[in-house]
């Protein structure tokens, strides 16, 4: 999520949950886990190194990359990309490239022997058989042209190879023999910027200027092909697809017709109109792509007096701040009090079929949605793992009801609409639990507002606050790993955790304040993603620490040594000495290259941890001193050695990474460079801060995904 929206932001979970530290006060002076996980922890680790022995990692080849600024008006270029390195490649682990310096630039920077292509930036044409709209400098292009053109501030990204191919493994890749030169990139757009899309920002506000910020947001899906180690998008493309707020969808699951779904475009609330806000993924074994719906309440005009359900949501008045009402009726919820319900779901999308309606999946629950990584459970069953991105608020699970079926494509059609939505107790002994959101079940009855299930999904942050789930620091992106099956959550941040009025410190979330965010993970018990309990533990601290190797201990921001990976995954981590921080922080494993604001995350093929950051343009000024621009970092789980990979532009956030089946081209996504101080780009001086990717003086900065190789073709990172 892009820090745009945190100046109008509060703490909307008033549940008072009480932490895991205000539970059990003696967390600091005792292990975070018990020995009861190390059987897991072993077997995952056995899988680990097994698996890296097998692939027989290679070195990184060595070379001299130059900054060579391009872009210009084609599709491809260099992105302003250039080779760093900080020394020899040091293998260690999974580890095979020069770590990246922190970097202030106006570039982006990724290690020696590596490149960075510039694949499709915000505005270009996507291959629509339409028409392919040339990007307008100037940003004077209609709202007609932008739903012809790649959307804004890319987020969330899948690569589907063509052919399309089967998946297999516990966390849902193509099977070997998939394509990794030609393929469909769907990726998500989050978030308008006006500094950027009018070159005269709101002035003379009017529909025609709704609708382009509308056609700027969803989903575009764009075909890309390899040779020679150069992208390009096919142009035109009969896979070419806009995806937007005006875009006819599909309300399936419990949801669907229920009273709260009913608006006057929707009597039998089944249908809906448009998706936005989407930011982080998903995808399933059948080959759909996952758009998850996330700061929604940013496009509503709220009531004057917002009933507590809506509060809970952060629909207010206040929040009014994309003024879509003023011309798009359905954006006010005076006169259209359920629109506001169709949004915050998880989106379901074939790219293979353009024709093809998308549905809101509401099985898996209304919230500030962020990710939906699959896992395939033990007896077939697919789960998926989600946050919700707000201070204070839950993890989530969701058990599909039945198995998939790898035969029949069209079997797992509706497999989404059918299953159990949980949210995640982390305790202070390193246990957790799924708590089932069952209409039924745990007090989710009529008597506490839950008649049905319909009305469990569509208040899910409600059923999450009654059962009892412990509020987290900002859960974001998730993704499971395919050597280990441990499964990864990023918390980003929380600055105000041990405010007065507020949550103090716990285990899950050590720190109070956290500005810096952290990594978390846990394991299923046995290894069963359906199961009904995990262990857990903290593996990365964001802040500054010191550098260290082996045995060299670093040092986190919270005052408590971060350890290096010693322990088996799913062992217990030391607790830190009481006196160390005021939060009494655990130790974490990770160590190497620092880092602040984890946000997008996956877990490669080889096991490799990529952990994409997000920290604002109002950090501190020792922050920025320390971190630099935002950063792409690997971190191997085995060691926990932590290195920078690449840095972005001024302003940007990076985000949206994802991988070729082959692993030997990353895709990653640049969001909003140019973002100056919280409130995005300066629309008096739009290159003040950023003139990335084009570096043209009439231009302005945009957002872009880019292609990133090794020069001698081999895996990336290895």
């Amino acid at each position: 999520m892009s820090r745009f929206f945190h100046r109008f932001e509060s703490r909307d979970n008033p549940s008072g949950a009480p932490g895991i530290g205000e539970l059990i006060e003696s967390h600091a002076r005792r292990e975070l886990l018990q020995r009861a996980g190390s059987a897991v922890g072993a077997a995952a680790l056995r899988r680990a190194a097994g698996a890296g022995a097998l692939l027989g990692l290679g070195g990184c080849a060595a070379g001299g990359g130059t900054d060579r600024r391009g872009g210009g008006d084609g599709g491809s270029g260099d992105a302003s990309a250039g080779s760093a390195g900080s020394g020899a490649a040091v293998r260690s682990g999974r580890l095979g490239f020069s770590s990246v310096p922190v970097s202030t630039e106006d570039a982006v920077r990724v290690p020696e022997g590596y490149s960075a292509q510039l694949l499709i930036r915000w505005g270009d044409p996507i291959g629509h058989p339409e028409g392919q709209p040339a990007f307008r400098h100037d940003a004077s292009n209609t709202a007609d042209e932008q739903a012809l053109q790649s959307g804004t501030h890319h987020d969330g990204m899948a690569f589907f190879p063509l052919p399309r191919a089967g998946m297999q493994g516990v966390a849902v890749r193509p099977a070997p023999g998939a394509s990794s030169s030609h393929g469909l990139l769907a990726t998500n757009h989050e978030y308008p910027d006006y500094g950027t899309l009018f070159g005269d920002h709101m002035a003379g506000w009017s529909l025609e200027k709704v609708r382009k910020a509308q056609h700027s947001l969803g989903i575009s899906v764009v075909e890309v092909r390899g040779k020679g180690g150069v992208w390009k998008v096919v142009s035109p493309s009969a896979h070419a697809r806009r995806i937007h707020a005006g875009t006819p969808m599909r309300i399936a699951g419990p949801a669907a017709g229920h009273p709260s779904m009913r608006t006057a475009a929707s009597p039998d609330g089944r249908s809906a109109r448009g998706t936005f806000a989407n930011c982080a993924n998903g995808w399933t074994p059948w080959g759909t792509f996952l758009s998850c719906e996330e700061n929604f309440n940013y496009y509503f005009r709220g009531r004057a007096q917002p009933t507590p359900d809506e509060a809970r949501y952060g629909l207010s008045a206040r929040n009014d701040i994309t003024r879509w009402a003023r011309f798009d009726p359905r954006f006010d919820l005076e006169l259209h009090p359920n629109a506001a319900n169709h949004f915050g779901w998880v989106v379901e999308i074939d790219p293979y079929d353009p024709g093809s309606t998308p549905v809101k999946r509401t099985a898996l629950g209304r919230k500030k949605q962020e990710g939906a990584a699959p896992a395939i459970c033990r007896d077939g069953r697919v789960a998926f793992y989600m946050g919700d991105d707000q201070a204070f608020e839950y993890v989530y699970k969701f058990v599909t009801a039945k198995p998939w079926n790898p035969l029949d494509r069209a079997a797992n059609r509706d497999l989404l609409d059918e299953g159990t939505l949980y949210a995640a107790r982390f305790d202070a002994d390193g246990g957790g639990r799924w708590l089932p959101l069952v209409h039924g079940s745990g007090g989710l009855v009529a008597a506490n507002g839950f008649a049905s299930q319909a009305d469990v999904v569509v208040r899910a942050r409600q059923a999450a606050d009654l059962l009892g789930a412990t509020p987290m620091d900002r859960p974001e992106w998730t993704s499971v790993d395919p050597v280990s099956g441990a499964v990864y959550v990023t918390l980003t941040g929380n600055a105000t955790r041990g405010r007065a009025g507020q949550p103090g410190a716990d285990a899950a979330n050590p720190r109070a304040p956290n500005p810096h965010g952290h990594v978390l993970r846990w394991f299923e018990e046995d290894g069963d993603h359906a199961a009904g309990s995990f262990r857990w533990e903290v593996v990365s601290l964001g802040g500054a620490r010191a550098q260290g190797a082996g045995g060299a201990e670093g040092r986190s921001m919270g005052g408590a040594a971060a350890r290096p990976h010693a322990a088996l995954p799913g062992r217990p981590l030391p607790a830190a000495t009481p006196a160390a921080t005021p939060a009494a922080t655990p130790a974490a494993r990770a160590w190497g290259d620092a880092y602040a604001n984890p946000d997008g995350l996956t877990v490669d093929a080889r096991g490799v941890v990529w952990i994409l950051t997000d920290m604002p343009p109002t950090a501190a000024a020792e922050d920025r001193a320390a971190f630099g621009n935002n950063q792409l970092l690997a971190m191997d789980p085995l060691t926990g050695e932590t290195r920078r990979f690449l840095t972005g532009p001024r302003g940007a956030e990076i985000t949206g990474v994802c991988m070729t089946p082959d692993g030997r081209t990353m895709f990653v996504n640049v969001q909003h460079p140019g973002e100056a101080d919280g409130a995005g780009v300066d629309p008096r001086d739009p290159r003040r801060v950023s003139n990335w990717p084009d570096f043209r003086p009439d231009g302005r900065p945009r957002s872009a995904t880019l292609a990133v190789r090794r020069t001698d073709g081999g895996p990336i990172g290895a």
